[in-house]
Protein backbone atom coordinates (compact mmCIF):
# COMPACT_ATOMS: atom_id res chain seq x y z
CA UNK A 1 0.00 0.00 0.00
CA UNK A 2 1.92 3.23 -1.43
CA UNK A 3 0.84 6.93 -2.12
CA UNK A 4 -2.16 7.82 -0.88
CA UNK A 5 -5.44 6.85 1.46
CA UNK A 6 -8.88 5.95 -0.97
CA UNK A 7 -10.71 6.77 1.96
CA UNK A 8 -12.23 9.84 0.70
CA UNK A 9 -11.95 13.02 4.05
CA UNK A 10 -15.53 14.13 3.64
CA UNK A 11 -16.67 10.87 5.68
CA UNK A 12 -17.36 11.06 9.06
CA UNK A 13 -14.96 9.58 11.55
CA UNK A 14 -16.41 6.67 12.65
CA UNK A 15 -16.60 5.68 8.87
CA UNK A 16 -13.01 6.90 7.51
CA UNK A 17 -11.73 4.40 10.99
CA UNK A 18 -13.83 1.60 9.72
CA UNK A 19 -12.37 2.16 6.19
CA UNK A 20 -8.88 2.22 7.88
CA UNK A 21 -9.11 -0.31 9.72
CA UNK A 22 -8.82 -3.42 7.33
CA UNK A 23 -6.14 -1.70 5.39
CA UNK A 24 -3.80 -1.91 8.96
CA UNK A 25 -4.79 -5.23 8.74
CA UNK A 26 -3.52 -5.52 6.21
CA UNK A 27 0.02 -3.84 6.27
CA UNK A 28 0.54 -5.49 9.44
CA UNK A 29 0.01 -8.65 8.70
CA UNK A 30 3.17 -11.29 8.76
CA UNK A 31 4.95 -8.24 9.82
CA UNK A 32 8.06 -9.18 12.36
CA UNK A 33 9.00 -5.70 13.09
CA UNK A 34 7.43 -3.40 15.51
CA UNK A 35 8.66 -0.18 14.65
CA UNK A 36 7.98 -0.96 10.96
CA UNK A 37 4.59 -1.54 11.48
CA UNK A 38 4.02 1.71 14.03
CA UNK A 39 5.88 2.97 11.17
CA UNK A 40 2.96 2.23 8.89
CA UNK A 41 0.40 2.97 11.80
CA UNK A 42 1.56 6.34 11.97
CA UNK A 43 1.60 7.25 8.16
CA UNK A 44 -2.07 6.08 7.03
CA UNK A 45 -3.34 8.02 10.53
CA UNK A 46 -1.95 11.44 9.97
CA UNK A 47 -2.90 10.89 5.90
CA UNK A 48 -6.65 10.08 6.84
CA UNK A 49 -6.79 12.66 9.53
CA UNK A 50 -4.47 15.27 8.62
CA UNK A 51 -3.81 15.83 12.52
CA UNK A 52 -1.10 18.05 13.83
CA UNK A 53 1.49 14.84 15.16
CA UNK A 54 0.58 11.37 15.05
CA UNK A 55 3.31 9.30 17.10
CA UNK A 56 4.77 6.37 19.16
CA UNK A 57 6.25 6.78 22.43
CA UNK A 58 8.16 2.99 23.57
CA UNK A 59 8.52 2.12 26.99
CA UNK A 60 12.38 1.95 27.38
CA UNK A 61 13.24 1.44 31.31
CA UNK A 62 12.05 3.94 33.43
CA UNK A 63 11.08 6.56 29.93
CA UNK A 64 9.31 6.81 27.12
CA UNK A 65 11.59 7.31 24.27
CA UNK A 66 10.48 8.88 20.76
CA UNK A 67 9.25 6.15 18.08
CA UNK A 68 8.24 6.37 14.60
CA UNK A 69 5.86 9.87 14.38
CA UNK A 70 4.34 12.04 11.67
CA UNK A 71 4.45 16.19 12.42
CA UNK A 72 6.87 18.53 13.89
CA UNK A 73 9.66 17.79 16.13
CA UNK A 74 8.76 16.31 19.20
CA UNK A 75 9.96 15.52 22.71
CA UNK A 76 12.22 13.00 22.81
CA UNK A 77 11.92 11.69 26.48
CA UNK A 78 9.02 11.84 29.10
CA UNK A 79 8.76 10.51 32.10
CA UNK A 80 6.59 7.52 34.28
CA UNK A 81 3.84 9.24 35.25
CA UNK A 82 4.56 13.00 33.41
CA UNK A 83 2.38 14.87 31.08
CA UNK A 84 -0.43 13.00 29.24
CA UNK A 85 1.62 10.06 27.84
CA UNK A 86 3.71 9.57 30.80
CA UNK A 87 0.07 9.07 32.38
CA UNK A 88 -1.67 6.71 30.48
CA UNK A 89 1.40 4.76 30.68
CA UNK A 90 1.17 5.00 34.49
CA UNK A 91 -2.48 4.31 34.62
CA UNK A 92 -2.91 1.93 31.44
CA UNK A 93 -5.60 3.50 29.93
CA UNK A 94 -6.18 5.81 27.16
CA UNK A 95 -6.60 9.79 28.13
CA UNK A 96 -8.44 11.76 26.20
CA UNK A 97 -7.69 15.63 26.73
CA UNK A 98 -9.70 18.53 25.74
CA UNK A 99 -7.66 21.46 26.57
CA UNK A 100 -3.93 20.27 26.99
CA UNK A 101 -3.45 23.59 29.05
CA UNK A 102 -5.70 22.87 31.76
CA UNK A 103 -4.11 19.18 32.08
CA UNK A 104 -1.84 19.23 35.44
CA UNK A 105 1.70 18.95 34.61
CA UNK A 106 0.95 19.07 30.01
CA UNK A 107 4.68 18.81 28.69
CA UNK A 108 3.98 21.10 25.72
CA UNK A 109 6.13 19.56 22.80
CA UNK A 110 4.42 21.92 20.43
CA UNK A 111 2.59 25.29 20.82
CA UNK A 112 0.29 24.64 18.53
CA UNK A 113 -0.86 21.54 20.13
CA UNK A 114 -4.33 22.05 21.70
CA UNK A 115 -6.00 18.89 22.37
CA UNK A 116 -4.77 15.12 22.57
CA UNK A 117 -5.40 11.47 22.83
CA UNK A 118 -3.20 9.01 24.49
CA UNK A 119 -3.67 5.29 23.72
CA UNK A 120 -1.61 2.41 25.60
CA UNK A 121 -0.36 -0.43 23.41
CA UNK A 122 0.28 -3.46 25.67
CA UNK A 123 2.75 -6.52 24.70
CA UNK A 124 1.30 -10.05 25.81
CA UNK A 125 1.64 -10.06 29.30
CA UNK A 126 -0.74 -7.08 28.99
CA UNK A 127 2.00 -4.55 30.12
CA UNK A 128 2.23 -0.97 28.65
CA UNK A 129 4.94 -1.37 25.69
CA UNK A 130 4.37 1.54 24.05
CA UNK A 131 1.72 4.76 23.38
CA UNK A 132 0.12 6.28 20.45
CA UNK A 133 -0.01 10.21 21.35
CA UNK A 134 -2.31 12.16 18.47
CA UNK A 135 -2.04 16.25 18.69
CA UNK A 136 -4.71 18.18 17.34
CA UNK A 137 -4.51 21.92 16.70
CA UNK A 138 -8.43 21.87 17.76
CA UNK A 139 -9.81 22.01 20.87
CA UNK A 140 -12.08 18.99 21.95
CA UNK A 141 -10.87 17.04 18.75
CA UNK A 142 -11.25 13.94 20.06
CA UNK A 143 -13.98 11.77 21.58
CA UNK A 144 -14.93 8.17 22.35
CA UNK A 145 -15.32 7.36 18.72
CA UNK A 146 -11.67 8.14 18.32
CA UNK A 147 -10.59 6.29 21.73
CA UNK A 148 -12.69 2.94 20.73
CA UNK A 149 -11.49 3.08 17.22
CA UNK A 150 -7.40 3.77 17.79
CA UNK A 151 -7.57 1.18 20.90
CA UNK A 152 -8.25 -1.24 18.25
CA UNK A 153 -5.82 -0.07 16.46
CA UNK A 154 -2.92 -0.38 18.83
CA UNK A 155 -4.44 -4.02 19.61
CA UNK A 156 -2.97 -5.14 16.17
CA UNK A 157 0.30 -4.02 17.75
CA UNK A 158 0.11 -6.69 20.81
CA UNK A 159 1.54 -9.43 18.89
CA UNK A 160 4.49 -7.45 17.95
CA UNK A 161 5.51 -6.30 21.56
Amino acid sequence: MHGTSTIPKTADRATRYAALLPQMRGLIEGETDLIAAMANMTSSLQRTFGWHWVGFYRVLGTELVLGPFQGPVACTRIGYGKGVCGTAWEQGRTLVVEDVDAFPGHIACSALSRSEIVVPVKDQDGRVAAVLDIDSTALAEFDTVDEQALEQFCALLQPLC
